[in-house]
Parts: structure tokens; sequence; C-alpha cells
């Protein structure tokens, strides 16, 4: 029946303007047709609300309520609104005509995309969505599908239809849980409060699927598919994807963690990190890849210091910086937005540092996890990472392990053997041992061998030698003396503004 009426509006022309002429989807509220704007002469798409559908004054109004919202959203990630009617008991809204395909045609086309290519139109992705979140509108149904590629490799963002429509237990008048269940967040999937969290959590697994080739679950049923995505934790895209980096791995595994609480929290922090994966994968290739147009577009000029349209090698780069006198500039190259670099000594080469992790197994399982990402942003002496607060220079209350402390982790771009770790600390006079893993990293502390470097009483900037006896990605900093807090006389904490690798 429903075939047969979209048929059967070919050749309509709506409000003497839009002339349908081809179907090019259809959902369970509207139809969207290519159509010709005869006035300007030019292709637009309408989305045409389902006759039965108008007929229910609560879905009109959401439908109207639709236009109003994404007539407001003008940015390059998202489709425009060019104008909206109602012919003939006939509600319409016409958008701008996107030449391409969908993410998900381009993923069903090629499988597994580039790596810096699906971390670019994640990051569109997130600017459409940013937007959206300032004006009060969650998206709910992030998925591929509603993502069109255009002619100029740009990611845009479309079908805002369910925006607005989630009722109070999460379901529409049919019982039907609203989004697609691929990519729902959990917390929609049970009925519950949806926010900006859960778009982010959607973003998260479209970024899996891009970077994998397929989506994390599959199920019997739709329901089966939500239930994986409130019981079970998403597969190691590392594992799915070696050659993925750490940094894009970790950008997944926190927006899509089940708690909404421990996701990002708000758009723009996930696309502040999408931003410095992709300038590691940058550094990783040597040159910029992919057939997103975005590449290099999706890093504002301020942070986009490892991509060059001339695809000039990493390594020449360098060289040609070296020669001109710019050794402190490559440093800061480096050191910026990666977290890798290098000392100030000029005594090696700086290993490219990924990210940085708090590791607390013996405590409460963290310690301040927001701002662990600042013992390796590449500013030395502006900001810094602080552990808890300790009764004791000795971390009194943690449980009893191999030794007691606390300590923050960081990950190389790749598996090496640097020769010393270098770091900055507002508070000397702490100890710590230096550990190292190819792998994992480890859940416990005795899981990470023998340590490969100690230091006692650090000073502000302390170097400390390694003698790592295998490549390893993953260098542990553990802490077992604290030094006393600046700001809580009687009581412990360390405190870390930067920590580099060398060779």
């Amino acid at each position: 029946m429903e075939a047969r009426s979209s048929s059967s509006m070919i050749g309509t022309v709506l409000s003497g303007r839009y002339r349908l002429e081809a179907k090019l989807g259809s959902g369970g509220m509207s139809t969207v047709y290519l159509a010709r704007d005869e006035t300007l002469d030019r292709p637009v798409a309408v989305k045409v609300m389902h006759r039965e559908m108008s007929e229910q004054p609560d879905q009109l109004e959401r439908f109207r309520q639709e236009a109003r919202a994404v007539a407001k959203l003008s940015h390059p990630n998202v489709v425009s609104v060019i104008d909206a009617g109602e012919d003939g008991g006939h509600p319409y809204i016409v958008f701008e005509y996107v030449k391409g395909e969908t993410l998900k045609q381009r993923i069903s086309r090629v499988g597994a995309l580039d790596t810096q290519e699906a971390i670019a139109y994640a990051i569109e992705i997130g600017r459409g969505l940013s937007v959206a979140h300032g004006r009060s509108m969650v998206h709910r149904d992030i998925k591929p599908q509603n993502v069109l590629i255009d002619d100029e490799g740009r990611a845009k963002l479309t079908d805002f239809g369910i925006s607005r429509q989630l009722e109070q237990d999460g379901m529409t008048a049919t019982g039907r849980v609203l989004g697609t269940t691929d990519y729902v967040a959990p917390e929609q999937a049970m009925g519950q409060e949806v926010d900006p969290r859960s778009d982010v959590y959607s973003l998260g697994v479209v970024l899996y699927e891009m970077l994998v080739g397929q989506v994390p679950f599959h199920a019997d049923s739709q329901v089966g598919v939500a239930m994986k995505h409130v019981n079970e934790e998403l597969p190691d895209v590392q594992r799915r994807r070696p050659e993925a980096s750490a940094a894009v791995a970790l950008v997944v595994e926190r927006s899509t963690a089940k708690n909404p609480a421990e996701r990002y929290e708000g758009i723009d922090a996930m696309i502040d990190d999408l931003e410095t994966a992709l300038e590691v994968e940058a550094a990783r290739a040597g040159s910029t890849t992919g057939e997103a147009t975005s590449v290099l577009d999706a890093v504002p000029p301020p942070k986009r210091k490892l991509s060059s349209r001339a695809r000039w090698s990493w390594t020449a780069i360098i060289v040609l910086l070296l020669v001109a006198g710019g050794a402190l500039l490559v440093v800061q190259l480096i050191s910026s937005g990666i977290g890798g670099g290098g000392a100030d000594d000029g005594k090696g080469t700086p290993v490219a540092i990924t990210a940085a992790t708090d590791y607390d197994p013996q405590g409460d399982g963290e310690e301040i996890g927001s701002k662990v990402g600042l013992a390796a942003d590449g500013d030395p002496t502006g900001t810094a990472w602080e552990s808890e607060h300790y009764d004791s220079d000795t971390f009194a209350g943690t449980k009893s392990g191999p030794e007691p402390g606390v300590g923050v982790y960081v990950t190389a771009a790749s598996p090496g053997n640097p020769s010393k770790m270098v770091v900055r600390s507002p508070s000397p006079g702490w100890d710590a041992k230096v550990y190292a893993a190819p792998a994992g990293p480890p859940s416990e502390l005795s899981g990470w061998g023998e340590p490969v470097g100690e230091v006692a009483d650090a000073g502000t900037t302390q170097d400390i030698d390694l003698a790592a006896r295998q490549p390893s990605t993953y260098f542990l900093l553990w802490f077992t003396k604290a030094s006393e807090a600046r700001d809580q006389a009687g009581r412990y904490q360390i405190e870390i503004s930067d920590i580099k690798l060398l060779d």
C-alpha cells in the first residue's frame, strides 16, 4: 500500500515548484524523493510525510518541528533545509540534494576505511552534532545510513526525524524503540533518559564500523543486538584492526562506555581527541592518506602540524626544520597534540606518545583520570596531572600488593626500546620505578615484570635511564613515594606536568 502510494507521487509538483522525479528512500514516517526545483532549476531532496502519519496531530507536529529545528542548523557538515510546506495533505521538507553515497554504502562497497579517512569522517560528523547539541537537539539516530558523503568527500549529517520524538518511556506509540539498534546507546535501548552522550556513544560505534568494516554486535533480532549494547563491551578495535593506533582505539573505548558518566562529557571533547588521533595517524604514516577531502581540513589550522597537501614525509619535515635552525620547533611539533617529544637537552630522539593513562590497581582503580592527558600534552609547565591526596608519603590506604603506590603509563605510537624517560614535576621529591610492557597494558603491577628504570628523590626535571629487554608499547611510571602536597599541608600527592620518551 505504502509502495504504491510512493510510486504514485512520482511526477507530482508540490506547491507548483518541486517536481518529484524518483524515490530515494523511505522510512516509517516519510519518503524521500529526488526532485527538481523548477523555479531555480536545480535538484533537491524532498521528504514527504506519509498521509496516514500526517493525519495524526502529534506526528504532524513532530514533522514540522524537525523542519523548524534543522532549518536553524547552518553548517557544512549538516544537510541544509531549503524550504518546507504542505500541498494537498502532503507535508514536506526540502533539503539540499547531496550527490554521492551514504557512509553505509561506502563501507559496504570498500570495507574497512583508511584509518585517517575514518577519523576525518568521525570529526566531521561530530562537528555537525556539535551544532545540533548547541541548540539542545539530540539526534538519537546516528548511523552511517544518515551520513551522506558528497562528491568532494565531505560528510554531511542528515535525518533529524526522530531528534525530538522520544516519549518519556523511550518508545513510539506503536511500541517500537526509536533509533537503529546496531548503534543504539544502552540507555536508549532501555528506554531511559537520552542526552548528547547518547549521540557520542552512537558515533563511537560508527567509528568502530568504519575502522573494522562491520558493526560490533550481531544477533538473531534487533532486540538481541540492543541487549548486547546494554550488556557486552565492544570488541577490542585493535584486535580487529591491528594497525590502528592506541589513540583512536582509546576514543572508541571512551565514547562507547556503557555508563554515560564515563563517556566524553560532550561531543567537543570527543572531537578534540579525534583530532589528536588524526595527527598521530598522519605522523605514523609519514603523510596524509584516504579519500576524504577533510583528512587535512578536519584539523583546524592551530593544530594542523603533521599534515601537508604536498604529502611530504615526516622525516623530510624534521630535516627541513633542523636545517632552518628550528630544533625547538621540532620538539614542539612532535610534543603538541600527540603527546610525545624530547627533553630540552637534546640527548635523544623523541618517541611519539599517543596517550597517557592513570593507573591505580591497588586503590579505587583510578586517580584523577580526567586530567591524565595533561601528563603528556606537550606543555611541560602550564598543565599537570595530579594524583589523589594521601595521608602518608607511602600511599596509606591502598591495598596491600607487590608495592603500594599509584602510577601513570604512556602509550608509544609504535613498539620500541627508548633509552630514557624524562619527567617534569612541579612537586619534586618523589620516588618511582619504570616498567615496560609490549602488550596489554597489564591490569596488575605484577604483570609488568621487573623494573626497567628507577629514581629516588626526583627533581623538577628528572632523567630516568631505561634498560628495556624487549620492544615495548606501554611504559609505566609507578610512584612508590609521594611528595608533600602543595595545596594541603600534611598530605601527599604526585603532580606530573610532562612525560617524554627518548631513543
